[in-house]
C-alpha cells in the first residue's frame, strides 16, 4: 500500500509549509523564552535606569592630628595626647556623602534628589550609568520637603525619567525603587504600596503625605526614583527614618512638582498665601459656635484685599475643606496650603451661620509689606535695623541682626523675659542680618507650628523656641 501523489508540486508545497511551520514554532518558542525574562518590572527598569545617577558630595572636616585619638587607650593618656597635639595641630579630611538622584529634564540638565543627600555639600559630582561624570551646582534645596534640584553643565541632551501621577495611587499597587548608591550599577527593589499620606517623625522634622512601601530603601538609594509598573516617576525615595526596617518611604511626585518648580524659579519654596488666619476649633469654641464634631478651622482674621477677602470669606467663617480635602485642624490647613502654588485655583468649602457655602480663590505670594504686621501677630514683637548708637547696654557682638524695639504684653516672649534691646540673629535655619532677612524668614516659616529664635543679650546667645498661633 502506498500514497499516490497526483501532482509533484503538491508534495513540494506541503514540504515547504511544514518547514516554515517548524521554523515559526522554533522562533515562537525562542520568543517565549525571552518573554519569560522581559517582565513588566524589567521593562520599566530598562526604561528608566539610564536616568538614575549617583551623587557624591565632597566636603572638608577638621580632624585631630593626634595619632592615638580614638584608639581606646586609657582616658588619662587620651587626655594627655589631646593636650599634647591640640589645639593648633589639626588637619582637613575630605568626606564623601553618597546618594542617588534622577534626571527629570535631560535637555536642561536638572537632577532631582533629597535635600539631606547634599546637606554638607562642597563639590558635587554626578555619575551616570555609562560612567560619564559631571559637576553639579545646587539650584535650590528645601529641608521641610527633603527635596533638592541640581543642575549639570551639559553639551548634549541626557536621558530623563517620564513624570507620572501620584494622586491616583492604590494601596497594593506594584512599585519599583531604583538607586545608584556607589556608582557601580543601579540597585533595584520591588514591592507594593502599603499606605498613603503617611506622617513620618524624625528627631527634628515632621514629614507629611509620604508614600509607604515594602520596597526597602537604604541610605545609598535615597534620592532615587520610585516608579509605577509603567516606568513613570511617582515618588522620590527617602531614607530619613532610622527605624524603618523593611519599609520604604517616598515623597509623592504630585507634591514634589510644585516644589521643583519653585526651586528652579526662585531657588527656594514660596508658600502660597490666601490672606486669612485660622484657628483650630476646641470644645469650647465648637460649643459656642454650635459646630458638631469640631469640624474645620475658624477664620479669626481676613487680610483686606487678600485672596480670601476678594472671594467673600469673612472672619467667623469655618473652613471645612480645601479642594475636597477635609480640614479639621490648623495643621490640616497648613499642610493643605503647602500643596498649592501661587496662581492655582483653589476650591474652598466653608460654614457660615449653619449653612455650607463654597467659593474659588487664587492664592498669591505673601506681600512683603505685611511681613512686619505678621511678625507682631505671630511673635508679638516689633523690630528695626541695628544702628551703632542702639547697641547701648546690650553690648551686641556686631551690627548684624534686628533690634527688638517692643514686646507685646501677655505673649510668650514677654513672659520669658525677652524685651526691647535684645537682638535677633536667626529664625530657624535662616540667618538674620537685617530687616529684609527678618521679613523673609517670618514669611517663610509662618505656617510652622514652632520656630527657634537665636536671641542675643549682653553678648550672650540664647535659643528660644516659640510656638506660633
Amino acid at each position: 500500500m502506498y500514497l499516490k501523489i497526483k501532482h509533484p508540486c503538491s508534495f513540494f508545497f506541503a514540504s515547504f509549509c511544514c518547514f516554515f511551520l517548524s521554523l515559526f514554532l522554533f522562533m515562537a518558542d525562542s520568543a517565549f523564552c525571552d518573554l519569560r525574562h522581559e517582565s513588566p518590572v524589567v521593562i520599566a527598569v530598562k526604561k528608566v535606569s539610564d536616568a538614575v545617577v549617583n551623587i557624591s558630595s565632597e566636603y572638608e572636616v577638621q580632624s585631630s592630628n593626634n595619632p592615638f585619638s580614638g584608639t581606646g587607650q586609657d582616658p588619662f593618656f587620651d587626655s594627655f595626647f589631646r593636650d599634647f597635639f591640640e589645639p593648633g595641630f589639626r588637619r582637613n579630611i575630605k568626606r564623601s556623602s553618597l546618594g542617588s538622584g534622577v534626571i527629570i529634564d535631560g535637555s536642561r540638565g536638572y537632577v532631582l534628589t533629597n535635600a539631606h543627600v547634599i546637606t554638607k555639600s562642597g563639590t558635587i559630582h554626578i555619575l551616570l550609568k555609562d560612567k560619564r561624570e559631571f559637576e553639579a551646582k545646587i539650584v535650590g534645596a528645601d529641608k521641610e520637603s527633603d527635596l533638592a534640584v541640581l543642575k549639570l553643565s551639559i553639551q548634549e541632551e541626557l536621558p530623563s525619567v517620564e513624570m507620572g501621577n501620584s494622586d491616583d495611587l492604590l494601596i497594593g499597587e506594584t512599585v519599583i525603587a531604583i538607586g545608584n548608591p556607589f556608582g557601580f550599577s543601579n540597585s533595584v527593589t520591588t514591592g507594593v504600596i502599603s499606605a498613603l499620606n503617611r506622617t513620618v517623625r524624625t528627631e527634628d522634622m515632621i514629614y507629611n503625605d509620604f508614600i509607604q512601601t515594602d520596597a526597602s530603601i537604604n541610605p545609598g538609594n535615597s534620592g532615587g526614583p520610585l516608579l509605577n509598573i509603567n516606568g513613570e516617576l511617582i515618588g522620590i525615595n527617602t531614607a530619613i527614618y532610622a527605624n524603618a526596617q523593611g519599609l520604604g518611604f517616598a515623597i509623592p511626585i504630585s507634591k514634589a512638582r510644585r516644589i521643583i518648580n519653585d526651586l528652579i524659579k526662585y531657588g527656594e519654596v514660596v508658600q502660597a498665601w490666601i490672606g486669612l488666619s485660622p484657628q483650630t476649633l476646641d470644645n469650647q469654641l465648637s460649643n459656642y459656635l454650635s459646630v458638631e464634631g469640631k469640624t474645620g478651622v475658624l477664620v479669626t482674621r481676613v487680610f483686606p484685599g487678600g485672596p480670601a477677602d476678594q472671594a467673600g470669606i469673612k472672619a467667623g467663617d469655618i473652613i471645612v475643606s480645601m479642594d475636597n480635602r477635609a480640614i479639621s485642624s490648623r495643621e490640616d490647613y497648613q499642610n493643605a496650603l503647602k500643596s498649592f502654588a501661587a496662581g492655582e485655583v483653589l476650591k474652598i468649602e466653608y460654614l457660615r451661620k449653619g449653612r455650607f457655602l463654597h467659593t474659588h480663590l487664587t492664592p498669591s505670594v505673601f506681600p512683603s509689606e505685611s511681613a512686619l504686621d505678621l511678625s507682631y501677630e505671630l511673635y508679638g514683637i516689633r523690630v528695626s535695623d541695628i544702628a551703632p548708637r542702639n547697641r547701648g547696654r546690650r553690648q551686641t557682638r556686631s551690627v548684624d541682626g534686628v533690634l527688638i524695639t517692643s514686646v507685646a504684653p501677655n505673649t510668650y516672649l514677654a513672659r520669658i523675659g525677652v524685651s526691647s534691646g535684645d537682638v535677633i540673629h536667626a529664625i530657624d535655619e535662616m540667618t538674620v542680618k537685617n530687616m529684609e532677612d527678618f521679613k523673609k524668614a517670618v514669611v517663610k516659616y509662618r505656617l510652622k507650628n514652632t520656630v527657634v529664635l537665636l536671641i542675643e543679650r549682653s553678648g550672650r546667645l540664647y535659643n528660644v523656641t516659640v510656638k506660633l498661633s
